[in-house]
């Protein structure tokens, strides 16, 4: 069978997608309004200082994301999912009420909390149900959710802000998909971590038996902390290649989040088409992750990743020739 699209598990695996989507649009409603906030509402003349909230948030998502794994598997995934909406309670209400750019920067710090816990426990809990033959349609399940929410709320904000100005009408829509989350994550959500553990048993030739009760990580032979961040970050090849290829590729996200909202209102573009180019590119991103996901289960990772490489580098480097041109024209 099937078990993402017929099994018994299959309406958690679309509940999950459709809590991520809510995590998205978290970083959404960010990604049109807040470089813009920063220049023309808060006067932050120099580009690296209005950027400093993308490097508060990237700094600590990355942090949170290392820890969001192994919290899992201590407490459980349901909490850790939980505890990520819990966190992100305040930042909208940080962002429209801030006095001062020290506010934005606090409340990305803790987008960047609620995105780590909440994205990656997703991920992983599609990857519990999911099994070991369906991991990349899971993963793509997931972040088509995350980045076609990312998407549609980037162009909502624009909208909004077009209309009602940069605050704080666009954040109204983070109080609800933070309340929205959080009810469907504590309500409806069931926990996932049995499933590894009984994946864990069959590999490990136990005969597949269900986890004992009060079962602990002592029971599975986990590699401690020091020891995964050693071979995902150098000891392994693929893992750290796989590291390496994601620490660029968010790198190119920041980018686009951070800068090109800038360089389209100096070219003299209003709010609401920032919006929608803004909306384009995680939008992209996001329909292809159900293609390249179930894809890469049949010919394996590796020639995806290097692809999607090549396919930005080019995409950079068009970019970095028209962005002259223009500085060129003027």
């Amino acid at each position: 069978g099937f078990p993402i699209w017929r099994g018994a598990n299959w309406g958690q695996v679309w509940l999950l997608g459709l809590i991520n989507g809510f995590v998205g649009a978290m970083v959404g409603r960010e990604r049109t309004v807040l470089p813009l906030l920063g220049e023309q509402e808060f006067g932050l003349a120099s580009r690296g200082v209005a950027l400093s909230f993308l490097v508060s948030f990237g700094l600590v998502k990355a942090a949170t994301n290392f820890f969001a794994g192994r919290l899992g598997d201590l407490y459980g995934r349901k909490p850790i999912l939980v505890a990520g909406w819990l966190v992100g309670i305040p930042v909208p209400f940080m962002i429209m009420w801030a006095p001062s750019w020290d506010w934005i920067i606090a409340a990305n710090v803790l987008l960047g909390i609620n995105q780590g816990l909440a994205w990656s426990t997703t991920v992983i809990m599609k990857i519990d149900l999911a099994g070991p033959r369906r991991r990349g349609l899971a993963m793509g399940l997931n972040e088509f959710g995350g980045y076609v929410a990312v998407a549609l709320s980037a162009l909502a904000t624009g909208f909004i802000a077009q209309v009602y100005g940069l605050r704080p009408e666009p954040f109204y829509l983070g109080i609800a998909f933070v309340a929205v989350g959080l009810g469907l994550s504590s309500t409806f959500v069931r926990e996932t971590r049995g499933h590894a553990r009984l994946e864990a048993d069959q590999v490990a030739g136990r005969g597949g038996e269900p986890p004992r009760s009060g079962s602990t990580e002592s029971d599975y032979d986990v590699p401690s902390t020091r020891e995964i961040f050693a071979l995902s970050t150098w000891k392994h090849p693929a893992l750290s290649s796989a590291s390496q290829a994601g620490l660029v590729n968010n790198l190119n996200d920041g980018l686009a989040w951070g800068l090109f909202p800038l360089f389209f209102a100096a070219a003299g573009l209003g709010v609401a088409d920032i919006g929608w180019l803004v909306f384009i590119y995680p939008f992209t991103w996001g329909i292809l992750q159900l293609w390249t996901g179930t894809w890469s289960d049949r010919v394996g990772r590796k020639r995806l990743i290097a692809g999607g490489m090549m396919v930005q580098a080019l995409a950079l480097a068009k970019v970095d020739e028209q962005w002259e041109k223009r500085l060129y024209l003027l």
